[in-house]
Parts: C-alpha cells; sequence; structure tokens
C-alpha cells in the first residue's frame, strides 16, 4: 500500500473514530486537518498536533492551553481506567490503594480545569 493510500486510509479511520474535518490545511504540508473530539486540530500525513493562532495571540498562551487539554484528555482516560479497575477488585487493600490513586487524579483534573480558566 502507497503513502498516500496509508495516509488516505487514516483520514477514514479518523472520520469513523468520531473526528471532523476542517476546512484547514496543515502548514507544513497541506493535508487537510481534523479536529479530534477533544477539540485538538491533527494533521494525519505529519502525525502531530496542529496548533492555530489568531492574529495578535500570543503563542506560548496558546500552546500551554494546548497542552493542558492533552493532559486533562489523559488523566481523564486514567481515570476511567482506574473506575474500571475499581468495580472488578475484589481486595480491600487493592481497592484502597486504587482509590487513593483516583483521589489524586481527581485533584490534578481540578487543578487542571482551575488553570485552563485562569
Amino acid at each position: 500500500m502507497s503513502k498516500k493510500s496509508k495516509d488516505i486510509q487514516h483520514m477514514v479511520d479518523m472520520l469513523k473514530q468520531g473526528a471532523t474535518l476542517t476546512e484547514l490545511a496543515c502548514p507544513a504540508c497541506a493535508s487537510p486537518l481534523f479536529r479530534l473530539k477533544t477539540g485538538e486540530l491533527w494533521c494525519v500525513k505529519c502525525e502531530k498536533r496542529v496548533i492555530v493562532l489568531r492574529e495578535g495571540e500570543n503563542a506560548e498562551k496558546a500552546t500551554s492551553q494546548a497542552q493542558l487539554v492533552a493532559l486533562e484528555s489523559t488523566i481523564l482516560a486514567k481515570i476511567q481506567a482506574i473506575e474500571k479497575r475499581i468495580r472488578e477488585e475484589e481486595n480491600v487493600a487493592k481497592l484502597q490503594k486504587l482509590n487513593e490513586v483516583l483521589a489524586s487524579l481527581l485533584e490534578t483534573l481540578e487543578k487542571l480545569k482551575k488553570m485552563k480558566k485562569a
């Protein structure tokens, strides 16, 4: 399968997973950009996240906001994984440890949300 065919197949897969095709193009390769469910823009061809700045917008602030969004998404995925393990676990000592990890993740998530608002 050629690189172009693989890129097209990956685009189709992203659409099936709920990504949205945007009218924007990647500044590096001119490939169409996709908006992920997390709100991030993604270039399939470059396999990288793309940050779009508006005129007068601070690049450093936009980058840090994008990093916070990505970190929030990761923490939410970990919370879901811990929740699944809690449902399945019967050992009390292990449940206590999972509860501690969950509490820490929730605390971190709350801090991230406050940072995003600032």
